[in-house]
């Protein structure tokens, strides 16, 4: 059976409900105690959980007043894991604050704050609505978000998600390109052409878990169906 590993966040259960439901056995990481090498070479899979704002000076930037930082560590830890994922074509699924760590590893850059630098036509940051829909996205057709989500039966092209994020990517990193876009420009999927399997998506999949509506991304990360 294979093993997916999750980096360990404050809101595990939605994660590990739907990386079984894959039909995966799961790993979650210890940041403390695990090595990035030898998670990589010991897993068949990577999960980028949501959680705390990546340092604005890993990617050149001057804190934002309202930046909330991620546990000391982990920003380095993610960082280095998604590295060595990548070199070792490791099948990723980045969601949230981990699509923005894998921007950042590639070289991209973030916006800090979408209610400053985007606007307030759509809200993004929705926290107690967790499985309802807040905007829809616009989805690039041919891309590995598009596969995926019309595999598993979903239409493609304005799909309804939910919001809980107040940064998103903004220059896009190296190798990446964009899969979808909510309706005011935020950059809601990134994905890899390159490798086997790498997709970050903005809003939360997981939180899905008991409906399955976005169980798609989960099973195709485990079954490694990116090309």
């Amino acid at each position: 059976m294979p093993v997916i590993a999750i980096v360990h966040c404050s809101k595990l259960p939605d994660y590990e409900i739907s990386v079984r439901r894959a039909g995966a056995d799961v790993r979650v990481l210890d940041r403390s105690a695990d090595s990035p090498a030898d998670v990589i070479a010991s897993v068949d899979g990577l999960v980028l959980t949501g959680g705390g704002d990546v340092q604005p000076a890993l990617y050149g930037a001057t804190p934002h007043p309202t930046v909330d930082l991620a546990e000391p560590g982990r920003d380095e830890f993610e960082l280095e894991l998604v590295r060595r994922a990548l070199d070792a074509d490791l099948p990723m699924l980045a969601i949230c604050r981990g699509v923005q760590v894998l921007n950042v590893a590639r070289g991209g850059t973030l916006v800090q704050h979408i209610p400053d630098e985007v606007g307030l036509a759509i809200s993004h940051r929705a926290p107690e609505l967790r499985d309802s829909t807040v905007h829809e996205i616009r989805v690039v057709g041919g891309s590995l978000l598009e596969r995926v989500l019309r595999e598993g039966g979903h239409e493609a092209e304005a799909r309804g998600v939910n919001s809980r994020h107040h940064q998103a990517a903004r220059d896009v990193g190296q190798g990446l390109v964009i899969s979808a876009t909510a309706p005011d420009g935020v950059i809601e999927a990134l994905e890899s052409p390159h490798h086997r399997f790498v997709l970050g998506v903005q809003w939360h999949p997981e939180n899905f878990c008991r409906t399955g509506r976005f169980q798609a991304l989960f099973d195709a990360l485990v079954r490694q169906r990116g090309i």
